[in-house]
Order: C-alpha cells, then sequence, then structure tokens
C-alpha cells in the first residue's frame, strides 16, 4: 500500500488490486473544506490490462459523476443509451447499473453529492437522471471541460491537477436557496430511519410537495425512489465488501423478504441477483473495497465472481 498527500496535508491512500489480466490502483483525496457536503471525493483509478485488452463491470446507481481519462476510454450503457469515445464522461444521479467496458487508462473522478449540484449545475437533476454522454457536448456540462486538458494529461503533475480541480469549482460555486432542505433531506436518507414518504417529509420539517420538488430538483428522483435505491445500495455494498458472503445475510433487514429483495435487485441492477454473483466486477470491487479502507464507506454517501444463492434467480 501507498501513500500520497493531498495539499492541505491529509493523507489518501492507494490500493494496488491485481487480476490474471490487469492491476487497479484507486487513490482518493478528500475535497477542500469550502466543499464540504458537496462530493464525495476527487478519485484517480489507475487501470492497466495486459495485451491490450479490456475489463467489463457495472457501475451500481449513484450520484452525478464527471470522469475524465487519459488513455482508454470507456463504452458505456444505461438505460438503452451507449456512448463510447468521450475522454470526458458526465453521468447523472442513476438507480440502475450502468454497464461499460475499458482498457488500460488513468482516470479521475468527481462524485457530485446533491448539495454539490444544487451550487455547480444550473439543470433539474431530474432531467439527467440515469443519463450518461460526452460532457464537452453538453450545454450544462461543457462548462467542466476546461478540466480535460489537465485532467487528461497522463503526464501532468498531481498536484496540478488537485489544484485545477479545486480552482474551477471554486470559480463555478454559487449559493442556493434550498440549501439548508437540501442538508436536512440528505441527511435523513443516510440515516435509513424512515421508510414512507410523509415520515421523511415530517423528520426534514417540510410538506411533502417541498420535499417532492426538492428531490426532483437537486436528487433527481422521488423521495420513495431515493428511500428505496438508499436500501438497495446498503445491501449491495454489504454483499462487495464480505466476499464469499449470501444474498440473504447482505440483505438489508427492511427488506420484507428474498423475493422483494430479488425484485428490487432485477429493477436497479438490470439482472438477478444470482447473474450479478456469477459475473466478476474487476473495478467495482476493488474500488469500493478501497474506498471503504479509506474512508469507511463504500458506496456514495447514499451513504472475483462469488456463489450464488440458487434460490434467488
Amino acid at each position: 500500500m501507498s501513500k500520497a498527500k493531498h495539499p492541505d496535508g491529509r493523507a489518501t491512500h492507494a490500493e494496488p488490486i491485481s487480476g490474471p489480466s490487469h492491476s487497479v490502483r484507486a487513490v482518493f483525496h478528500p475535497a477542500p473544506p469550502q466543499f464540504e457536503g458537496c462530493f464525495t471525493t476527487f478519485y484517480q483509478l489507475k487501470l492497466d490490462v495486459a495485451d491490450g485488452g479490456e475489463v467489463h463491470d457495472y457501475l451500481q446507481p449513484e450520484w452525478a459523476n464527471l470522469r475524465f481519462f487519459a488513455g482508454s476510454t470507456p463504452k458505456s450503457h444505461i438505460s438503452g443509451q451507449k456512448l463510447s469515445g468521450a475522454r470526458f464522461v458526465a453521468t447523472g444521479p442513476s438507480s440502475v447499473a450502468n454497464r461499460f467496458s475499458i482498457g488500460t487508462s488513468r482516470i479521475w473522478g468527481i462524485g457530485i453529492l446533491p448539495l454539490g449540484w444544487a451550487r455547480l449545475i444550473d439543470a433539474e437533476a431530474c432531467n439527467y437522471s440515469n443519463t450518461l454522454f460526452d460532457g464537452a457536448q453538453d450545454e450544462v456540462f461543457a462548462k467542466f471541460d476546461g478540466l480535460s486538458d489537465v485532467l487528461c494529461n497522463p503526464d501532468a503533475d498531481v498536484e496540478e491537477q488537485l489544484t485545477a480541480i479545486r480552482q474551477t469549482m471554486e470559480s463555478m460555486m454559487r449559493p442556493s436557496r434550498d440549501e439548508d432542505k437540501i442538508v436536512r433531506i440528505h441527511d435523513a436518507l443516510v440515516n435509513g430511519d424512515h421508510l414512507a414518504v410523509a415520515r421523511l417529509a415530517d423528520a426534514c420539517a417540510m410538506s411533502v410537495r417541498t420535499l417532492e420538488r426538492v428531490c426532483r430538483r437537486y436528487f433527481g428522483f422521488t423521495p420513495k425512489r431515493l428511500m428505496r435505491r438508499q436500501r438497495f445500495t446498503r445491501s449491495l455494498t454489504s454483499y462487495m465488501l464480505h466476499r464469499g458472503a449470501l444474498w440473504t445475510e447482505a440483505m438489508d433487514e427492511e427488506y420484507h423478504d428474498q423475493a422483494q429483495f430479488t425484485r428490487e435487485f432485477t429493477e436497479f441492477m438490470t439482472m438477478t441477483p444470482s447473474k450479478y454473483a456469477r459475473l466478476e466486477h474487476p473495478i467495482m470491487t476493488s474500488f469500493m473495497e478501497a474506498r471503504e479502507r479509506v474512508w469507511g464507506s463504500a458506496a456514495q454517501a447514499l451513504d472475483g465472481p462469488r456463489q450464488a444463492d440458487d434460490d434467488l434467480e
């Protein structure tokens, strides 16, 4: 394991994970204090694939992301949309899996939380849900393309790249009138104590109508879908972090039974749990395990193949 230093002196970690034909190294950089609550993290992913090959994996449902690629660019597919050849890929908040394949590459990722969306993105998050696109070609996200020259340069110094991210985000940050509401909703969702929309609204001290408006505007989905996604993500994260676990062991206690879990898994990941368990996840397993070791959280603060459960088809 190696360590790097963030410009403010805090340590980040790089964790190499190797497979038969690839290696993955994830390096995490905490967002500076002035961005508190706006980003999951700024991260680098260094992927080396032997013999010019590719690896295949699935991104789980997540918040919005900006990703910059030096080397191979991904072939991605989500909700019937396909994208390839873009060095700057932007994705909106998602509630379904994003299937991708990629070869050797150096990747910078910036995960945007709802508060960050409110301060940076002048668009309804619900209009970008379950989407991916060439960020340089989108009228809303093209303003971030100025980062491509430095983040997509494999020879650029890491400190230079981090400085570019910080300066770009600082120059674009604008206050939002809904910031207090966004923080209350996000905290309540992560807490996971509320299963009904009315109870979530009460916990956030707002009407159901206001809750619905804020969630669609900045979180990308209705409150009900956000609560379901949160529950599902907890289950999937638990499974990914416990190699050899059964789905019944990872399944969140809020699920009534295995049948309900299987239905929701199929909806969110577009396949059954047993099919997912039979697939290799060379990037996501490495990334989630490394992130959990560093930050204590493998998911975006929503928070090799494994033995499948035969009864979860």
